[in-house]
């Protein structure tokens, strides 16, 4: 029964998400009880970059050497990193996102540019771009992460990967799990808000921000990785520490040490979601109850981590939907409509999905009209103005005036009077 709820979750997700794919799995303490898929073909084995879930392998690398006393979380970080300007936040702040120091490192966006070599980063990283004092706020900073990874590879006198390699990913059977991607693995995708076409993301090596959104891995190597923050792996890491790992640091409420905290109506999940150009992932498990939630997408924007993991394990399960499909080409009469109209002062989103037009209202949500052509004509197809004909009136030039459907007038810039 209840593999039926997950299932008919994930076709909503993808279909009114619009993602070209998306594998997820529920765990059962450690076990992976159930796995499914939506979108386009995929399965468990097939890899898919995870994002900012490298930044939780980072953390445990981190308190691995706080256990072995080669650090302290109050430790300046300026302590093994002299040549950065940040030297005087702790190692605890920038654990836990509550460091100041701004969100990303100098230079082009590191997501979508070739990565620097780490002299570079620490050069760049002045101090200049704090955003707040240490402990002020809470604000994710991608490139804390960035640093951390560099303290841990001078404190064991090893390149990052090879750390994460044999002291995280050989003990926990995380055989897929890489710094490239070997296949099979999912492309990186991009979809076009309007169209609902497809783009092929970037692929870069990150270089010195590598600790903080580099890998890839699979359904199955996640599902590990989720039961091992549930239950633990006392040669990895003492069960205590992963506990400490777990609470929240002020002002961070919702963030331990490199881990995400989601409250739900059971219990607390712990874990992170991740997003790369093209892709986006979830992983989070909650210790006390035992359960686990794990799902990887190649689509860079659309998918909520958070809000697949509370619907996965909660109750309300939803109707079966069509499946949503990229678009190959969309039609010259429906591409001139595309874009934001108004009623009045109602501002509607108009884009093409599942071959038809649909009209999103910005202001209450969800989807208001559809439209789609009969013949030489475009007609309602769903909403208030079901069956009724969508007129495109011109001007002289030839270009869009207005649109009417039912005396409903709808233009591209808002009016103070309407109907």
């Amino acid at each position: 029964m209840r593999a039926a709820h997950y299932q008919a979750v994930l076709d909503r997700y993808q279909a009114e998400r619009r993602l070209p794919s998306i594998v997820a799995g529920v765990l059962a303490g450690p076990e992976l009880v159930w796995s499914g898929t939506a979108g386009a073909p995929t399965d468990t084995d097939t890899q898919y970059r995870i994002g900012s879930i490298t930044k939780v392998l980072t953390a445990l690398l981190v308190m691995q050497c706080r256990d072995d006393g080669l650090l302290a979380l109050d430790d300046p970080i300026g302590k093994f990193l002299p040549e950065t300007g940040y030297g005087s936040r702790t190692v605890r702040a920038l654990l836990s996102h509550t460091s100041g120091m701004q969100s990303e490192p100098a230079g082009p966006w590191w997501e979508r540019s070739p990565g620097v070599p780490v002299g570079d980063l620490l050069a760049s990283s002045d101090g200049s771009g704090a955003v707040f004092g240490p402990g002020e706020h809470y604000h994710y900073s991608n490139l804390a992460f960035g640093l951390l990874g560099e303290v841990v590879a001078r404190l064991r006198e090893s390149a990052w990967f090879t750390l994460v390699q044999e002291r995280l990913l050989d003990p926990l059977g995380m055989t897929r799990t890489t710094y490239h991607p070997e296949a099979p693995y999912a492309p990186g995708l991009s979809v076009h808000h309007l169209e609902g076409t497809l783009t092929q993301e970037p692929l870069h090596d990150t270089g010195s921000m590598a600790p903080a959104g580099q890998l890839w891995s699979t359904l199955e190597d996640l599902a590990r990785f989720a039961a091992f923050l549930s239950e633990g792996d006392p040669p990895i890491l003492a069960a205590r520490t992963l506990t400490e790992m777990r609470q929240p640091v002020l002002p961070a409420l919702e963030h331990g040490l490199g881990v995400r905290l989601l409250p739900y109506a059971g219990g607390v999940f712990a874990g992170h979601t991740g997003s790369m150009p093209g892709f986006q992932s979830t992983a989070f498990a909650d210790p006390l109850n035992h359960v686990g939630v794990v799902a990887l997408t190649n689509a860079t924007t659309g998918f909520s981590g958070t809000e697949l993991v509370m619907a996965l394990a909660g109750d309300h399960t939803p109707g079966p939907v069509e499946p949503w499909a990229p678009t190959a080409e969309v039609p010259d009469w429906a591409r001139e409509l595309l874009g934001h109209w108004y009623w009045g002062n109602s501002a509607y989103e108009v884009r093409w999905n599942n071959e038809r037009l649909e009209w999103r209202d910005l202001a209450r949500g969800g989807l208001a009209e559809q439209f789609g052509l009969r013949g030489d004509r475009i007609i309602g197809l769903a909403g208030y103005h079901h069956g009724e004909i969508l007129d495109v009136v011109r001007r002289d030039d030839g270009s869009i005036d207005h649109l009417d459907c039912a005396t409903f007038v709808y233009t591209r810039e808002p009016y103070p009077e309407g109907p």
